[in-house]
């Protein structure tokens, strides 16, 4: 489905229209299956649907996922444009994402299942947020977030056995923090970004002595 053609109109006036009126990002992906005239919904319709508000809803449609059972070489796979937006993030620049990713989509059917997975859990999590501390959501933390999220989106990336979750967990925290400026989710993010690190250097600490066993075994 090509990225920004005239079938795109419904569902982005949709999201539009939930953005202007302030709705819950749980409220805005949920909207998303609604228009039952497509079977796919694409990665554009959000992007262009959202405008500048776009890096929270879009990091969060990624990493999300994540922390869900995935199949294997799912994690590079949602890691690559995670990267992408990190990034931009962090150099202050507007949310934008190279064509061949824009037009990847997902079925209504498959959209529906995730939601219904993580969407309690959203909406859990909604009712704790609001306003606070803003301090922490204003440009230059935001920079610091951006930064903090592309060295989680690089280890989520990467092939390393449970190694997805923790780093997704910690990015969903500061996209919450960021879609409804609360700085104490911020704080909860930075907490999670410690214990990623940490979590991810003790598995490939143990890779490491096991590989090395296995040689010493093998050689000796």
């Amino acid at each position: 489905m090509p990225y920004g053609d005239s079938s795109s109109s419904i569902v982005c006036a949709q999201l539009d229209a939930y953005r202007k009126r302030g709705r819950k990002i749980s409220e805005i992906l949920r909207s998303l299956p609604d228009d039952t005239s497509r079977e796919r919904i694409s990665i554009g319709d959000l992007l262009v649907a959202m405008g500048d508000r776009a890096f929270g809803p879009l990091m969060l449609f990624f990493a999300l996922p994540n922390i869900l059972p995935m199949p294997p070489g799912a994690s590079g796979i949602l890691g690559l444009p995670l990267i992408i937006l990190a990034t931009q993030l962090m150099l202050g620049r507007k949310p934008w994402l190279p064509r061949i990713i824009a037009r990847r989509s997902i079925s209504r059917a498959d959209l529906i299942l995730m939601l219904d997975r993580a969407g309690n859990w959203l909406t859990t999590a909604e009712k704790l947020l609001k306003p606070r501390l803003t301090i922490l959501v204003g440009p230059p933390a935001e920079r610091v977030i951006g930064a903090l999220c592309l060295i989680l989106a690089i280890i989520l990336a990467l092939p390393i056995p449970f190694g997805n979750i923790p780093p997704a967990f910690a990015i969903c925290l500061f996209c919450l923090g960021i879609l409804e400026r609360d700085g104490a989710w911020v704080i909860a993010g930075f907490l999670a970004f410690m214990a990623s690190i940490t979590v991810v250097a003790g598995v490939l600490f143990a890779i490491l002595n096991g590989a090395i066993l296995v040689i010493n075994a093998v050689f000796n």
